[in-house]
């Protein structure tokens, strides 16, 4: 967090024309929430960086497309554009993942030092709307969309299995084929089926419609973003957000599109590993909580545990076609890509509350309860699972931030194109067909 503050203030001093940084809010432990600005164009860029804390990768991405607007004119000038750089949307998340940031970057040291708040506690979301939005950072944010009136507001993301994908709230014709030109030049897998878009339109290969929010129960908000966010409050001044998910680990099979030979022999598995995980995950839980009882530090660790548990066995019931759920629906046609999406999410669920668990216990410096050898179980089983049966490669941060970066840059230049009343960054009655390039080899 300190090296993203470092490096800005680094490059605003080399372009002292072109670029500013500023204060526009302070987190939860007091950690100014930065924003690096590049150009002076009367369009708004908004790029927003790190809003959850595991998703480390949106810093460099940040930093990268400054580099990029300050080097190309036709990214500022050329575009009547300013890029708005938000470094950094949870710092005192990040600071919590710096156990495994430093690498080596492996499955197991990544689970053992996962870090990603409870869901309220994330600053996109806006489950009782923006007026009765509490958190710092999450003021900060709306504040900035209300002041700057984006045209294209992105929002960084990553995945830590899987593959990259796109979530739009309004389509951009053209973006698939440029992901899938991006994707297959950087060897990033596309992600066809991805399990938090499972019932949201498609806008083609690797591309999804953010749905108008919708009341609906906590498991549906975390599982589905049902709810208002950040994404959507500035669809008021005519902007488009492009939610931009990067991998970590790719799995090649998540952009297999055929029909799969067993859709409900692969879905009865799914499930029932869920289960089964849940189950072993909810009685180490039984027996770790009456020792952490009223300890402060505890409850950021214990909230996003009693999440992924309140929402996994509504999951696996959901993806069981032997069980009704109760919600009515039915599974959408599935691919083999939406099936290996649902097996990496069960794992990615169980995994990543053994890995909260397994640090509530470690930074306590004893195990009272006697659970870290099942702890220890539960994450190697995991990581077993991605790595051997999944086949879940690294991929080097430089082509995860160039992806990423390749993806921003074309959202960028397609949604420059948009004929629409309130395109100027909010102002009604502007029209723009800004043409910018896509930045190239």
């Amino acid at each position: 967090m300190d090296e993203l503050g470092a490096r800005a203030a680094a490059f605003v001093a080399r372009h002292p024309r072109h670029a500013r940084l500023r204060h526009v809010g302070t987190s939860r432990a007091g950690t100014p929430l930065l924003l690096l600005s590049v150009g002076h164009g009367g369009r708004q860029v908004l790029v927003v960086a790190g809003p959850h804390a595991n998703e480390p990768v949106g810093g460099a991405t940040a930093l990268r497309l400054a580099e990029r607007a300050a080097a190309d004119p036709r990214l500022t000038e050329g575009a009547d554009a300013t890029w708005n750089l938000l470094l950094c949307a949870d710092p005192d998340g990040l600071r919590r993942n710096e156990g495994w940031l430093s690498g080596p970057y492996t499955l197991g040291r990544y689970a053992r030092n996962f870090f990603r708040p409870g869901f309220l506690e994330q600053p996109e979301w806006l489950p009782d709307g923006p007026d009765r939005a509490t958190l710092p950072e999450t003021r900060a944010l709306l504040d900035l969309q209300d002041e700057l009136r984006p045209f294209l507001q992105c929002s960084l993301h990553g995945v830590d299995v899987g593959g990259g994908f796109v979530e739009l709230t309004h389509d951009l014709p053209g973006i698939a084929q440029r992901i899938a030109q991006t994707a297959a030049r950087l060897g990033v897998p596309r992600e066809l089926g991805a399990y938090d878009t499972l019932y949201w339109p498609d806008l083609g290969p690797a591309v999804y419609r953010i749905p108008p929010p919708r009341r609906g129960d906590l498991t549906a908000a975390i599982t589905e973003a049902a709810v208002d966010s950040t994404w959507c409050h500035p669809g008021r001044y005519g902007t488009v957000t492009a939610v931009v998910e990067a991998p970590m680990w790719g799995v090649a099979a998540v952009a297999d599109g055929t029909p799969p030979a067993d859709r409900d022999g692969v879905l009865r598995a799914v499930s029932r590993a869920l289960r089964h995980d849940t189950r072993r995950l909810h009685r180490v839980l039984a027996r770790v909580r009456p020792h952490f009882a009223g300890v402060p530090e505890a409850a950021h660790l214990l909230a996003p545990v009693d999440d992924y548990l309140l929402v996994c066995p509504r999951l696996a019931d959901a993806w069981d076609p032997d069980t009704d759920d109760g919600s009515g629906r039915s599974l959408p046609p599935m691919s083999t890509a939406h099936l290996v999406a649902l097996r990496l999410a069960g794992r990615r669920l169980a995994l990543r509350t053994a890995g909260l668990l397994h640090q509530l216990v470690t930074r306590a410096g004893s195990d009272p309860a006697g659970v870290l050898p099942e702890l220890d179980r539960l994450v190697d089983e995991g990581c077993a699972d991605y790595r051997d049966g999944c086949a879940a490669r690294w991929i080097p941060i430089a082509r995860q931030v160039e992806y990423q970066t390749r993806v921003v840059l074309a959202a960028f230049a397609l949604a420059g194109r948009r004929r629409t009343a309130d395109s100027r960054s909010g102002e009604p009655g502007r029209c723009s067909e800004a043409a910018v390039p896509m930045h190239r080899d």
